[in-house]
C-alpha cells in the first residue's frame, strides 16, 4: 500500500476513469453496453481463475462473488445497460463510499505484472468509472432520499452476506474479521463493534457525497422562487 506500484496503479486508473466520464459527458451511447459487458467479464475471468486453481490460498477460500465490490460489479453493469435510476444510485455509493476504499487500501497479494494484478484494478476502477459516468457523465443525480434507500438495501445485502459467512465460516464483506492488510477498519474498533462503526460511517461517507446533489436542488428551487416573484411584481406594474 503506497508503494510506487500501487501510486502508479491509482494513477492510470484515475486517468481512465476521467477519461470515460468525459466522454460519458459528451458522447454517450452504445460503448456505455460495452463498459457493462467489460467489467462482467473482467469478474468472470476472475472467478474462472480461482476455479482453475489461480489466486492465493485466502482468495481460494471464499469462491462466492459476495464481497460488496464483487456485487457492485453486477449491479454497476445492470446501470450502464438499462440506465435504471436506483441502481444508478446504488452504484454511486456503493462505488465511492466503499469500492474506492479498495483502491486505496488494496487487499492484493499480487504484484504487477501479475494478471490478478490487472484484474483487481479494473474491476475496482471499473465500478467507480460506471458511477461517475452515470452521475456526472450521464447527469443521473441522485433523487432525494437516495441515501435512506441505499442504506437500506445495503443492510439487508449485508445481514444476507452476514448469514453466508456464520454457514460457510467464510469471511464475506469483512464482517468476520478485518482484512489482513491495512484498511480503515483498523481505525474503528475490534470486532463486532468495527462492524458498526463502519455501518455509522458508510452512512456518513453517503450524506457527504449526497450533499452536492441536495445543495443544487435547493439551489435552483431558490432561483425558480426568485424568477416567480420577479416575474409576478413585473405583471403587476
Amino acid at each position: 500500500m503506497w508503494s510506487a506500484e500501487h501510486l502508479v496503479a491509482l494513477a492510470a486508473t484515475a486517468g481512465g476513469i476521467a477519461a470515460l466520464v468525459v466522454l460519458g459527458r459528451k458522447r454517450p451511447g452504445s460503448w456505455l453496453r460495452l463498459l457493462a459487458v467489460a467489467i462482467v467479464a473482467d469478474e468472470a475471468v476472475w472467478w474462472a481463475t480461482l476455479i482453475a486453481g489461480g489466486g492465493e490460498p485466502g482468495q481460494r477460500a471464499q469462491p462466492l462473488p459476495l464481497q460488496l465490490c464483487d456485487f457492485a460489479i453486477l449491479v454497476a453493469a445492470f446501470a450502464l445497460w438499462t440506465r435504471n435510476q436506483l441502481a444508478a444510485e446504488v452504484t454511486y455509493f456503493w462505488a465511492l463510499a466503499g469500492t474506492l476504499q479498495g483502491l486505496l487500501t488494496p487487499d492484493l497479494p499480487q504484484h504487477f505484472p501479475n494478471y490478478l494484478f490487472f484484474q483487481y484494478y479494473i474491476a475496482h476502477g471499473g465500478v467507480i468509472a460506471a458511477a461517475l459516468v452515470l452521475v456526472i457523465g450521464l447527469r443521473m443525480y441522485p433523487r432525494p432520499l437516495a441515501v435512506v434507500r441505499v442504506a437500506g438495501l445495503t443492510i439487508a445485502y449485508a445481514a444476507f452476506v452476514g448469514l453466508i459467512d456464520v454457514v460457510t465460516g467464510a469471511d464475506y464483506m469483512y464482517l468476520r474479521a478485518k482484512p489482513a492488510t491495512g484498511s480503515l477498519l483498523d481505525l474503528l474498533g475490534p470486532w463486532p463493534v468495527y462492524i458498526l462503526s463502519a455501518s455509522v460511517v458508510g452512512v456518513a461517507f453517503m450524506a457527504i457525497l449526497d450533499a452536492p446533489f441536495r445543495l443544487k436542488s435547493r439551489l435552483e428551487r431558490k432561483a425558480i422562487g426568485v424568477r416567480y416573484a420577479r416575474d409576478g411584481e413585473a405583471a403587476g406594474r
